[in-house]
């Protein structure tokens, strides 16, 4: 049986979330943002703060710098572990400490690294991504305390926003202190801030450069302009040519899915086209549930594109451009699969026999949920009893290229991928918020969750 009921569980979240915030509020104020350098002593810092707070809450923790994958120092880790039963569950807590940076102040409304209450939410850089996943930890294990059931093990980083390039060899070094049954990554969303989500699905991604060439320098466009097109305008051509009639991209080889565990409700345009702020005359591309097309079809976008500034330009023709394509692939095909399919194509369809190079680029692996796991119908359960509502299960279009690799580190692990954010919580934006509302519920399921997990 489980060691606490509901009434219990709240009554202790209640008590304790005025400290919650405080913490939250204080690690907002410092300005972690892993851009300005990983190993900068900013970072170092928000490391020890976040180890100190974990320890009052029970867990034995230390700060340790990684080692990227050339041997450099790299970022700053917070490990740590609360061992109450050798024969319990073990249970891996996940979020990491390090911010986006801000590069216009003056766009928030708010001063990004000063925590600001406002309509229910708390304002704030880091607030939602990921300082609110350490508050949510940080809740559960207050909560429990001396009634903690399962071993906890916690890994807080310190560059998920740099992409971890020193996470797998980090775990890969300490394995012992990660291995567990359960793995909880408290870095994903919920449907909104009154219905909380599992995240079912995370896309995969890769990225290639193509460079066509038309001409080995570039010529007068009044001379030959007309036989000889730009290399900009093969480009759009290109570009154009890997999607049908729909907008739905058809390049053969790039697999397609359905949500995984079945759709239980669609997005909704017009939530959608407000979030993303489309255009009133924009219509959707592709075909299908908008969920699919978001969670488990893959899409391309063009990042980056070599071309003469407006401001610069002249009556010249074009003789060769670059660009970066950016490929989110469902999220069970290999990246280097769908990275080939996609290079093939290009190469195939390059216009008018313009020579076409590609140059691979990163690729990471998308992820699946197990959604018959007990891990998973207790993480449901938890989050029904917390939110008093029944979630609504969504994947994720982005990609987050360490949990596959932790799943191959550690297959016989569960993992289950939940967060405090939601649709207005402005991740990666200005004016970013975390709903105090999923803080509050977030505790609660977390805490009934390891209560569930220790049974």
């Amino acid at each position: 049986m489980a060691v606490l009921g509901l009434d219990e569980v709240r009554a202790r979240a209640d008590e304790d979330f005025a400290r919650v915030v405080d913490v939250l509020s204080k690690k907002i104020a410092f300005k972690s943002v892993s851009a300005q350098g990983i190993t900068g002593e900013h970072m170092h810092r928000s490391a020890e703060f976040v180890a100190q707070e974990l320890r009052k809450v029970g867990v034995e923790t230390r700060v340790v710098q990684s080692s990227n994958p050339d041997g450099t120092p790299g970022a700053y880790e917070v490990v740590g572990s609360k061992i109450v039963n050798a024969d319990a569950p073990t249970v891996l807590l996940y979020a990491h400490h390090d911010v986006q940076p801000v590069p216009d102040p003056s766009a928030w409304d708010t001063e990004p690294f000063v925590a600001t209450e406002a309509d229910g939410r708390l304002y704030g850089r880091g607030s939602c991504d990921d300082g609110g996943g350490i508050a949510i930890h940080s809740g559960a294990l207050a909560i429990l305390g001396s009634d903690l059931n399962v071993n906890i093990k916690v890994f807080i980083e310190g560059e998920e926003e740099m992409g971890s390039p020193s996470f797998i060899p980090f775990i890969e070094a300490h394995r012992d202190e990660f291995d567990s049954d359960v793995i909880i990554v408290a870095d994903s969303g919920n449907w909104s801030p009154d219905i909380p989500s599992l995240t079912t699905s995370l896309r995969g991604n890769t990225s290639v450069d193509v460079t066509l060439r038309v001409l080995r320098h570039p010529v007068h466009s009044g001379q030959y302009g007309g036989p000889v097109l730009d290399a900009n305008t093969l480009g759009a051509m290109l570009v154009a040519s890997m999607y049908d009639e729909h907008g739905e991209l058809a390049i053969p080889g790039l697999q397609s899915g359905e949500p995984i565990g079945g759709l239980q409700r669609d997005l909704d345009e017009a939530s959608l086209r407000e979030d993303a702020s489309v255009v009133d005359s924009y219509e959707f591309a592709g075909t299908g549930p908008l969920a699919s097309r978001i969670w488990s079809k893959p899409s391309v976008t063009v990042i980056g594109w070599d071309a003469q500034p407006v401001d610069t330009s002249f009556n010249v023709i074009a003789d060769a451009t670059r660009i970066r394509l950016s490929l989110r692939t469902a999220p069970g095909q290999r990246p280097d699969e769908a990275q080939h399919a996609l290079s093939d194509f290009l190469l195939a369809h390059a216009p008018l026999g313009a020579e076409a190079h590609i140059t691979p680029l990163d690729s990471g692996m998308g992820w699946a949920m197990d959604p018959n796991a007990e891990a998973t119908k207790d993480a449901i359960e938890a989050m029904r009893q917390a939110f008093g509502t029944d979630p609504i299960n969504k994947g994720e279009g982005g990609s987050i290229p360490f949990i596959p690799e932790l799943q191959r580190l550690f297959p016989k692990a569960q993992v289950l991928v939940t967060g405090p954010e939601d649709p207005k919580s402005n991740a990666h934006s200005p004016n970013e918020s975390i709903s105090l509302a999923i803080l509050r519920n977030g505790i609660v399921a977390e805490a009934l969750l390891l209560d569930k997990l220790g049974q």
